[in-house]
């Protein structure tokens, strides 16, 4: 119980049986306070999670990440100074463990936020290149942060305090096939599609509230916002050769041809597809376009 640092976890789940247990041992070591969030699973989720003594609370997932995250803050029972959000198909390293268990009990006051580098796992290797190094805000104080209203590229935003950084890794490491990767993007598409939308024509009128995002969460943001500025389609395409030629995506394998193709190539030209399908029947009236997306693909951004 000594090891124990004063943090409880929040998991979101919707049928993750192949990933929870591994993602629950690896928090067991520094916590007992795990909260699983989940939308109704039908596999084996919830079994897994009363197995390993998780804490487990059911909502109705309604297609949007920061709502049911945020939901989960709000009616978790939460008594520990900090929060850990972890996805069911990442997991801690023993590494960030060690680092956790030695460094948070000493930290200054003044911190709210830390930052973790991310080790990007695809097809059971390693990508180290194309997108450089990925660093998220994923532990907080309680009561100090909460999830951006977004349809996609959701970040923790912090309402106070400093962030600082740690070095060792948490790992993404999703165990399902390609056939499962490209349906979940499929419906990614759609969500990236409002989001480039907005940044284009404004469509969610989203106040702006006095919050903080990360240096790196910052730096994507001004990025997106360029690729929003430029032609459909062929952005995707220098996207790709920006990822697999300058930024040497080539040398992760046959691994990383197909996880920037996928993920930098094909998805991004999947979502100018929809951007292109809204505009095609709507034009750039954000009226129609709110009607349409509400029709066509059940999003209500109606505000």
């Amino acid at each position: 119980m000594s090891d124990f640092v004063d943090l409880s976890v929040i998991v979101l789940t919707y049928n993750e049986e192949i990933h929870l247990s591994r993602c629950i041992q690896s928090v067991k070591a520094i916590t007992n306070n795990i909260f699983i969030v989940d939308s109704f699973s039908t596999d084996d989720t919830i079994k897994i999670a009363n197995k390993l003594g998780a804490q487990v609370l059911q909502n109705t997932w309604e297609n949007n990440y920061s709502k049911q995250f945020n939901w989960a803050l709000e009616n978790c029972p939460i008594k520990t100074q900090w929060i850990l959000r972890l996805d069911a198909d990442e997991y801690l390293t023993e590494e960030l463990q060690t680092e956790l268990k030695a460094r948070l009990p000493k930290l200054d006051n003044k911190i709210n936020g830390i930052i973790f580098p991310l080790k990007r796992m695809f097809l059971g290797r390693q990508i180290k290149h194309s997108t450089g190094t990925v660093k998220l805000l994923r532990l907080f104080k309680t009561g100090k942060a909460r999830s951006e209203s977004r349809w996609m590229d959701e970040h923790i935003t912090l309402t106070d305090g400093e962030v600082i950084e740690f070095s060792e890794h948490f790992v993404d490491d999703n165990l399902n096939d390609l056939s499962w990767w490209t349906t979940k993007h499929v419906g990614y598409a759609i969500r990236e599609a409002v989001d480039l939308l907005d940044i284009e024509l404004g469509l969610l009128n989203l106040t702006k509230e006095q919050v903080k995002i990360s240096e790196e969460a910052s730096k994507k943001r001004t990025l997106k916002r360029r690729y929003a500025k430029q032609p459909l389609f062929f952005r995707a395409f220098v996207y790709f050769i920006y990822r697999y030629i300058f930024k040497l995506g080539f040398l992760d394998g046959k691994e990383g041809f197909l996880w920037n193709f996928l993920q930098g190539w094909w998805y991004r030209t999947l979502v100018d597809v929809k951007i292109y399908e809204i505009k095609k029947a709507c034009g750039t009236d954000r009226g129609k376009i709110k009607a349409y997306l509400k029709k066509h693909h059940n999003i209500d951004i109606s505000n």
